[in-house]
Parts: C-alpha cells; structure tokens; sequence
C-alpha cells in the first residue's frame, strides 16, 4: 500500500508498516486508526477526491462495529434514546476511549449514555473535508440511523469535541433545509472546546503542527503543516455553511464574510472552554483559551452582536486546558452532563 501514500507524505517518516495491507496490521488497530484519522485531517480532502483507500467514509459506530442498513442491533441491546458523539480534527471515534486501571478499553460518553439510558453512537469521518460537506453527510446519514433504529427514537443528544461541534451544528442546517424527520428529535447539544468563531492558530497556519504533534502516531505528519485541507482552512472563521466557502480562494488571506448560522432552536446547548490561564488570573488573560480555541470562540461571543451564539450563563462553563485534553478521562465530565441532563428535566 505504500502506493496508495501521496507524494510527499514518504518523506516524513511516517509509521508507513500502520498502513500496510490487513496481513501485516490489523486494520482497526487503534495505532493504525490514529495514523489515518492524522492522515485525513491533512489532507483527507485530497485523499478522497482522488479516490485514495486511505480517505475515511464517514460512519455510525455502535459497540465498535459500523451500523449499516438492515444490520442494525437487537431491539434488546438499545434504548430509544441515542446519543451521538463526534470527534474533533486528525482524531477518530477509538480515541474517546481509555484503559481502565485493569487495561480493558471504556468511554466516558459510553458510561454517560449507560447513566441516562442513552445508546452511544459514535460518528467517524473525514475531518480534512468540508465541515459543511461532512455536515451534509452526517445529516443524511442520522435519517438513516432513525429511520432504521429497531426503536422508535424519542430523542437525540449530540456530544461533540472541536470541529465535531461545528460538523453537527451544519448538519442541523442541513436537516432544517430539508425537513428532516431527525432534527425533531434533537433535544441537547454538549460543546467541548468548539471554534465557533475560528480558530487563530489555523490563521497563523499552525493549527495543524500543534494539533498532530499531541500523539505519537500523528507527529511525523506535523512536517505536512503546510498541507492543509478544506477542513482546516474551514477553522479560520468557523465556516460552516457551503455558501461560506464556494467561490472563494480557501487559501487566500481575507476578511470573515460568514453568513451567522445561529444555535439550533428548540435545543439545550451547552459549551465547555478551557483556557491556559489559572482559575483566579485576570478576566484578559483568561481570554487566551487553550492554546487551540479561543475562549471567546469556544463560548460562542463575539464582537459583533449580530454573530453572537446565545448560549446562556448557566450553560457554559470555563476549565483550564486539562478538561478538554483529557475529557473522556475526566470524572468532572461526568457530574458536569449529569447537571446537563437534569437540568432540563420537569
């Protein structure tokens, strides 16, 4: 399969045996799943449009294996409550998860769901695409998953991390254009470190470095920064409509033109930033955020009133940067959705 690699990517020592055909790595290995989740978040975009293997189809994902038409589970192994959890950029759903102290693999969304009596569905896919183009993709494929649920779906809750928060809030767009049955059933939205307004690390052209620097699989292909995808271009501002991008030269420097995309109405949402400062430091230093996302674009402010995502007060909360880096690890994350849920409960 070192074929199937696009020029360039050999020169940067990446873990080329991960990519091997089945015979040598398992396929869904997490090593490997987190060397082509880095791989799609580059230049996933390139990937698909050329027809490379290695682009990542998005998914459903229950119990680790991929919800297909007419292969959905027993009726006795779900609830009619789903709630779905989307990852962030040059990640993957494998990465929600973390050893227990006796080394076997669980998830905090998936214990979350347990909790409340949700079924966990978790979304794969590829985050060097459009984020308006995977919105599209995940409305489509949400109609599916409601429409062939061996339950009837009372109601739906969307966890998501980063980019994954701009990814569902297009879909939502997506869904109300075409009046799809599912967006009815969405009740809550949980936003964990989301650039709403853009990030300015991708404008700096950065964003990628820092980004595949954090784990051992994706550094080598933090050397590509330059290479950088619609998705990661789509960061700049936030862009989460195809309007927003279409006609215009993605790589040219200008000026935040967005159309405002408001929250989903009739929807819970809530918002979870970090922030590198410490707990008691001045109001503007806190507002530096993670190092990643802003903590005013993670909260949904900005400077001009019309473009403000109205979040109320008791539906955000600020954190330093540990809640959001290791949130699946955090029992905070926990009692925090636990509010959420009783929250809005009669």
């Amino acid at each position: 399969t070192r074929s199937l690699i696009v020029t360039g990517v050999q020169t940067c020592a990446l873990p080329i045996s991960l990519l091997e055909s089945t015979e040598v790595q398992p396929a869904e290995s997490p090593q490997r799943a987190a060397v082509v989740a880095a791989l799609n978040g580059v230049l996933g975009d390139h990937l698909a449009a050329t027809g490379n293997p290695l682009a990542t189809p998005m998914s459903l994902r229950f119990n680790g294996a991929v919800l297909e038409p007419g292969q959905m589970p027993a009726p006795a192994a779900v609830s009619s409550k789903l709630l779905i959890v989307l990852h962030g950029l040059c990640m993957n759903d494998l990465q929600w998860e973390h050893a227990r102290a006796d080394g076997t693999p669980t998830s905090h969304a998936a214990a979350l769901a347990q909790a409340h009596g949700y079924t966990p569905v978790f979304v794969r896919y590829n985050t060097g695409l459009h984020i308006s183009v995977n919105g599209a993709a995940l409305s489509e494929k949400l109609g599916e998953l409601v429409a062939q649920w061996p339950l009837a779906v009372e109601r739906i809750t969307v966890l998501v991390h980063s980019m994954g928060g701009l990814v569902a809030r297009s879909a939502c767009a997506t869904a109300e254009a075409n009046a799809a049955p599912w967006r009815a059933l969405l009740k809550s939205m949980v936003f964990l470190g989301t650039p709403h307004h853009g990030a300015p690390l991708e404008r700096a052209g950065n964003w990628v470095d820092v980004v595949l620097g954090s784990t051992p699989y994706s550094r080598p292909l933090a050397k590509l920064g330059q290479l950088r995808s619609a998705g990661i271009t789509d960061l700049r501002y936030g862009l989460v409509q195809a309007s927003d991008w279409q006609g215009h030269d993605r790589f040219r420097r200008q000026p935040d033109r967005r159309t405002h995309l408001p929250l989903p109405g009739g929807v819970d949402c809530y918002t979870v930033a970090a922030t590198l400062a410490k707990p008691r430091s001045l109001l503007a230093e806190r507002l530096v955020g993670d190092g990643l996302v802003p903590l005013r674009s993670a909260l949904g402010q900005h400077e001009a009133a019309a473009h403000r995502l109205a979040f109320p007060k008791s539906n955000q909360w600020i954190t330093d940067r540990r809640f959001v880096d290791k949130v699946i690890h955090a029992a905070v994350f926990s009692s925090k959705c636990t509010n959420f849920e009783a929250s809005r409960r009669p």
